[in-house]
C-alpha cells in the first residue's frame, strides 16, 4: 500500500545510499555555516564563490564542474579568464536546495525527505545535473525518489505538493504538481475498506495515521473509515493546487456531495470572513450524511487525525487579493448538481464575492447556482449589504435577480421530463408539481420575510417593493399575512406616502387571503386606505357567511354562530371612530348600490317578458303569410303519403279489396267509352 511513516525525515536508507558511491573530488568532512556563509571543511582553499540569495557558498570548481552542466557553461563561456564568483538568484529552492546539491557534488550523504525533495529536484534541473556528465547524477536520484517513495505515500504526496508552492513554474514544468495531484486523487477515491488505519482520540498534534500498518492490534482496524477522511489534509494546500486535486478527484468519480463538502471546509479555513464568529460549516446543513460539517474548521474533534503537517496551523491570514482568487476558483469547481453544496454556503460566498469585486461572469454563475436551490435559503443569508452605489442598505436588486433565476429554473424543471414514457411521465409530473408548489410556497414566505425586513429602509422605493412582491405568481401564496406585515412595515417607515401611493402599495395584497387575525388588525390599522379596510371587512363578512353556511349543513348552526357574532362585535368595537363613520357611509353606498341593482334586475325581467311576447307575435304573423296554395298542396301530399304508409300496415283482407275495386273501375270506364261511341 502507501508507506509513509516508516520512512522518517531523520534518515532513509535510500537517501543514505544516494551519495556513498560518488567519487570524491575534494576530501572533506562536511560543511560549516558561519556569518551567512557556508564553508567546506577541507585543507584545500576555495576558488569559487557562489551567491544564492543572501547566502554565500565558498566552494571549489572541480566538484561542481564534474556534475553541473550549468556551472560548466557559466565558467567556460564567461569572458573573464578566471571566474571566481557566480550569482544564482533565480535558482529554485533557493539556498536550502543549493546547499544539498553542493553536498551531493562533494559526495556528502544527504537525506531526502518529502520537505526537500521538490526543491532539490528543481535545483538539479536548473543546474543541469544530468546523466551525460556522470551516471547516477542528481536528476536521476531525485526523480527515482519521487516516483518510488513520494508518490506511494499519502502524507509525502501532500507535503511535496505543499512545498511546490514556492517552486513555480519549475514544479509545473517538471510534472511534480500533476503527479502528486493524481496520486492524492487516486488515494482519496480508493476503497477505504482495504486500508488499515491507526485510529486515535488524541488531540490533533499527532502525525498522520499509517497507511500500511500491518499490526493486527491496530486500534482502528474494526472501525469504519469515514468517506470524508481526506478533507482536512487537502485543505492545507494552496488554492491552485487544491483545484488540481479536486479536479482529479472529479475525474475519478468521487460523489458530488463529498466534493461539495470538501469545498465548504476549505472555504471555512481560508476565508475567515465567510463564517461568522469563527464557526465552521456545522450550520450549513450539508446534504451528505457522512460529511464533517458538524465540526468547525478550527476543531477536529476526535476520530481520524490526518494532519500531515504534524501541528494544526492557525487560520491563515489571507489578503483581499488572495481571497478574491480563492472565491473565483471555488466558484469554478463547484459540482453542477443541485445539492452539492448548501444554499447558505452559496449565499455567503456570494456576499464575499460582491464585497471583493469578483469577476461579474463568475458572480452571475454563482447567482444562477443560488437560484437552483433558492427555497433552501434563510432570511439571515439573504440580508446581503449593498456594496455598490445603491441607496438602500441591503442589495434588493440582488434578491430580485435570485428570485428570477429561481423562477426560470422552476419552469425548466417543470418542462424537463419530455423523453419519458407516458406512465413514468405522469407519475413524475405529479411528484414534480408537488415539489415545485412546495418550493414556491417556501420562497413566497422567504420573500415576505425579506420584504418585512428591508421595508424599514426609508430609501427603499415603492417600485422596488412592488416589483419584488409581485414577482411570484398568485398561486405561490395561500395566505397573504406575511405580505400584509411587509406592507404595514413599509407604511410605518414611509409615513409621507400619498393616498394614491398607499392604494398602489396595497394592490399587491389579496384581502381574501388574509386570516381572521390579520383582518382584525387591518380593520383597526389607520395607515391603510379606507377602501382597503372596506375590502378587508367585506372579505371577512364573506368568510363568516361561508363558514356559517358550511357549519349549518353539517350540524345545528346555533352553537357555531354565537362566537362569530362576538368576533364581529369585537371587530366593530375595536374599530376607530373615524373608520366607523367611514364604514357607515360606505355601508349606505353599498345599500344604495344594492337597491339600484335590484331595480335593474326588475327592469331586465320586464324587458325580457316584452321581448318574449313580441317574439310570439312575430312567429304568428310569419305563419299566416306562409299559408299559400303551394303550401296547402304540399300539406295534402304529405297527408296522402302518411295515409299510404298507414295502408301498407293493414291486414291482408283490406289489401285484397284493392284489385277488385280496380277491376270495377275499369268496367265502368269501358261502359263510358261505349256510350260515347
Amino acid at each position: 500500500m502507501w508507506e509513509s511513516e516508516s520512512e522518517s525525515a531523520g534518515g532513509r536508507e535510500y537517501g543514505n545510499e544516494l551519495l556513498n558511491s560518488s567519487k570524491y573530488g575534494v576530501k572533506t568532512d562536511g560543511f560549516e555555516f558561519r556569518d551567512q556563509s557556508w564553508y567546506v571543511a577541507t585543507d584545500v582553499p576555495s576558488d569559487l564563490l557562489v551567491q544564492v540569495g543572501g547566502v554565500s557558498f565558498h566552494l571549489h570548481k572541480y566538484p561542481l564542474l564534474s556534475r553541473s552542466g550549468k556551472m560548466n557553461r557559466i565558467i567556460y563561456e564567461s569572458r573573464e579568464a578566471d571566474v571566481k564568483k557566480i550569482v544564482l538568484d533565480d535558482l529554485p529552492g533557493e539556498a536550502e536546495a543549493f546547499e544539498l546539491a553542493a553536498k551531493f557534488c562533494y559526495g556528502i550523504a544527504v537525506d531526502l525527505t518529502a520537505t526537500n525533495i521538490s526543491g532539490l529536484r528543481c535545483a538539479a534541473e536548473y543546474l543541469e545535473m544530468t546523466e551525460d556528465l556522470e551516471e547516477g547524477n542528481l536528476i536521476f536520484k531525485t526523480e527515482a525518489f519521487l516516483s518510488y517513495v513520494v508518490l506511494s505515500s499519502w502524507r509525502d504526496s501532500i507535503l511535496v505538493l505543499k512545498s511546490c508552492e514556492k517552486l513555480s513554474p519549475w514544479a509545473e514544468n517538471l510534472q511534480i504538481v500533476r503527479r502528486c495531484s493524481e496520486s492524492i486523487a487516486w488515494k482519496a477515491c480508493a476503497n477505504p475498506k482495504g486500508i488499515r488505519w491507526a485510529y486515535t482520540g488524541k488531540p490533533p498534534r499527532v502525525s498522520s495515521p499509517k497507511w500500511n500498518d500491518a499490526k493486527d492490534s491496530s486500534p482502528g482496524r474494526s472501525q469504519q473509515v469515514p468517506p470524508d477522511w481526506w478533507f482536512e489534509d487537502v485543505s492545507i494546500l494552496r488554492i491552485d493546487h487544491f483545484v488540481r486535486v479536486v479536479t482529479a478527484i472529479k475525474v475519478k468519480g468521487m460523489r458530488y456531495e463529498l466534493i461539495g463538502a470538501s469545498l465548504m471546509q476549505y472555504a471555512a479555513k481560508w476565508l475567515p470572513g465567510l463564517i461568522k464568529d469563527g464557526t465552521g460549516m456545522g450550520d450549513e446543513g450539508s446534504n451528505s450524511s457522512n460529511s464533517t460539517n458538524n465540526s468547525s474548521s478550527n476543531s477536529w474533534k476526535g476520530g481520524l487525525h490526518m494532519i500531515v503537517a504534524g501541528v494544526k496551523d492557525d487560520p491563515p491570514n489571507v489578503h483581499a487579493k488572495d481571497q478574491r482568487m480563492i472565491i473565483e476558483s471555488l466558484i469554478s469547481i463547484i459540482p453542477p448538481q443541485k445539492d452539492s453544496v448548501s444554499c447558505s454556503f452559496l449565499l455567503r460566498l456570494l456576499r464575499m464575492a460582491n464585497m471583493l469585486k469578483v469577476a461579474p461572469a463568475l458572480v452571475t454563475e454563482l447567482e444562477k447556482r443560488v437560484g437552483m436551490q433558492f427555497e433552501q435559503a434563510t432570511l439571515a443569508d439573504l440580508l446581503i449589504p449593498s456594496y455598490s452605489k445603491s441607496e438602500t442598505s441591503y442589495d434588493v436588486d440582488l434578491v430580485q435577480r435570485l428570485l428570477e433565476h429561481f423562477l426560470v429554473q422552476e419552469q425548466m424543471d417543470g418542462s424537463s421530463p419530455s423523453t419519458q414514457s407516458f406512465t413514468e411521465k405522469h407519475m413524475y409530473d405529479g411528484t414534480q408539481r408537488g415539489n415545485l408548489s412546495n418550493a414556491k410556497m417556501r420562497v413566497a414566505r422567504l420573500v415576505d420575510s425579506y420584504l418585512t425586513e428591508v421595508s424599514r429602509d426609508r430609501n427603499l422605493s415603492l417600485t422596488k417593493f412592488q416589483v419584488l412582491a409581485e414577482a411570484l405568481p398568485e398561486s405561490a401564496r395561500t395566505c397573504d399575512d406575511g405580505l400584509y406585515r411587509a406592507i404595514d412595515s413599509y407604511l410605518k417607515a414611509h409615513p409621507t406616502l400619498s393616498e394614491h401611493e398607499r392604494k398602489r402599495l396595497c394592490r399587491v395584497m389579496d384581502c381574501q387571503k388574509l386570516s381572521i387575525d390579520a383582518c382584525l388588525h387591518a380593520a383597526q390599522n389607520e395607515r391603510l386606505p379606507l377602501r382597503v379596510v372596506v375590502q378587508v371587512l367585506f372579505s371577512e363578512q364573506v368568510k363568516i357567511s361561508n363558514a356559517i353556511a358550511n357549519n349549518s349543513q353539517k350540524e345545528s348552526g346555533e352553537s357555531h354562530y354565537q362566537p362569530v357574532v362576538s368576533n364581529r362585535k369585537t371587530l366593530l368595537e375595536g374599530t376607530p371612530q373615524s373608520f366607523q363613520e367611514g364604514w357607515a357611509a360606505a355601508k349606505k353606498d353599498i345599500n344604495t348600490l344594492k337597491f339600484e341593482l335590484e331595480s335593474m334586475k326588475a327592469k331586465y325581467f320586464e324587458l325580457q317578458n316584452d321581448m318574449e311576447s313580441l317574439q310570439r307575435q312575430f312567429e304568428k304573423t310569419t305563419k299566416t303569410k306562409q299559408t299559400s296554395a303551394w303550401s296547402s298542396g304540399w300539406k295534402k301530399l304529405s297527408k296522402l303519403t302518411k295515409m299510404t304508409n298507414l295502408d301498407t300496415h293493414e291486414s291482408h283482407d283490406i289489401g285484397s279489396q284493392i284489385p277488385n275495386a280496380a277491376e270495377h273501375t275499369r268496367k265502368t270506364a269501358r261502359r263510358w267509352r261505349n256510350s260515347i261511341s
